[in-house]
């Protein structure tokens, strides 16, 4: 095999989208030797903070994904709402875009994803696309159920939970799936990384608790509260699908455990994920220097957890919008195991997602009655209330 001797920069990293995601990874990036350029509409997005370049441009302009992919040596993207369309013809000409755009067209879809985990017999929710909005279609189908638009949806938005014929006003209007309601015992989640000579590795499992009233991730447990057969069989089934994707990056796999202890996928991101920003403190190496090794053909790192850690989303306080102010944080950084990550956004809204905090201790249940604490003390406001 051929040593490759590598200069400063190492490489040329773009990245689509330069919200949170965009700006940790960009970070991982620079520390790691590598020039970052990155693509999105907003000057002031929060990667702009550290990146080495900028292209402002849309997401679907052809011309400006043509320029940051033909400036780079290797393209990726913290977002799933992107043009396949043009990617997949520059990667069909040899440019490296990894996860590949073909894989992202599928993710994209939510009843394209679906399908083809199924088809490779991987277990998910019963689920239909939605023909018609007839009430016998819904009847035949069963309640209560889930609708999810097919495309374009994220952070809750996109669902809705249909309990009954009474909820049916509530529906979307749009392409779309319903899936049973699963009567769920957790949500878990585990992410996996492969990189473009085959190599996977997994990450622990995770427990998720989520806000209800955001339908945001709340509460992230690492390792998750299972039994050692369960978590064996979360990371094959993950591992499973990231290979029926034919993935090469990190993946975030969500799945449901069952009352009655069946694993069931919920969906899939082709990106680093919110599931995973613990593995910056608590595992050897972080999502996003795994994905940046994965893309570049690098060697995977061990992904051993070095401690339990529960990490908790900051979100934009209900009521506030403008000039984020940070209540709380002298109190929470004198609790021992704190890590506190702000994503540098301008303007905080209610439940926008403005920041993490990780804290990791020897003790799993001393880092979550910890945590309570932290999601007590530490508030995202603003000057004027709204």
């Amino acid at each position: 095999m051929t040593k490759r001797i590598f200069g400063y920069p190492i490489m040329k990293i773009g990245i689509i989208g330069g919200g949170q995601l965009g700006k940790m990874f960009a970070q991982k990036a620079k520390q790691m030797g590598f020039y970052v350029i990155i693509l999105d509409p907003n000057p002031e997005c929060p990667a702009t903070q550290v990146a080495d370049e900028q292209i402002i441009g849309d997401y679907y302009n052809e011309n400006k994904l043509k320029e940051l992919v033909e400036k780079s040596d290797v393209t990726t993207y913290e977002i799933e709402h992107i043009n396949t369309a043009i990617l997949k013809e520059l990667f069909d000409k040899g440019y490296k875009i990894y996860p590949s755009p073909y894989s992202l067209e599928i993710i994209q879809d939510k009843l394209k994803q679906k399908q083809v985990l199924k088809g490779a017999n991987l277990p998910v929710p019963r689920f239909e696309k939605v023909e018609n909005f007839e009430v016998s279609f819904f009847e035949k189908f069963g309640f209560p159920f889930i609708q999810k638009a097919t495309k374009g949806g994220y952070d809750g938005r996109g669902v809705v939970v249909i309990k009954d014929k009474n909820d049916l006003d509530k529906m979307l209007r749009v392409d779309s799936l319903i899936e049973e309601f699963v009567d769920m015992g957790k949500e878990l989640a585990v992410m996996v990384a492969r990189n473009l000579q085959g190599e996977i590795k997994c990450y622990p499992v995770v427990e998720m608790v989520f806000d209800e009233s955001a339908n945001i991730l709340d509460l992230l447990i690492a390792p998750a509260r299972i039994e050692k057969e369960i978590e064996e069989n979360v990371k094959e089934i993950a591992i499973k699908a990231v290979e029926a994707l034919d993935g090469i990056g990190i993946f975030g796999i969500e799945m449901f455990l069952t009352k009655d202890k069946k694993i069931l996928i919920n969906e899939i991101a082709p990106r680093p994920h919110n599931s995973g920003h613990y593995t910056i403190e608590a595992c050897v190496t972080s999502q996003f220097e795994q994905h940046l090794r994965a893309i570049c053909g690098f060697a995977l790192g061990s992904t051993e957890l070095l401690s339990p850690a529960v990490m908790i989303n900051l979100l934009g306080e209900k009521g506030y919008r403008g000039v984020p102010l940070i209540e709380g944080l002298e109190e929470v950084l004198s609790i021992e195991g704190v890590s506190f990550h702000f994503y540098g956004k301008r303007l905080t809204s209610p439940y926008r997602k403005m920041g993490h905090v990780t804290i990791v201790d020897d003790n799993l249940d001393s880092a979550i009655e910890k945590a309570k604490k932290v999601k007590e003390r530490l508030k995202i406001k603003s000057e004027v209330e709204r």
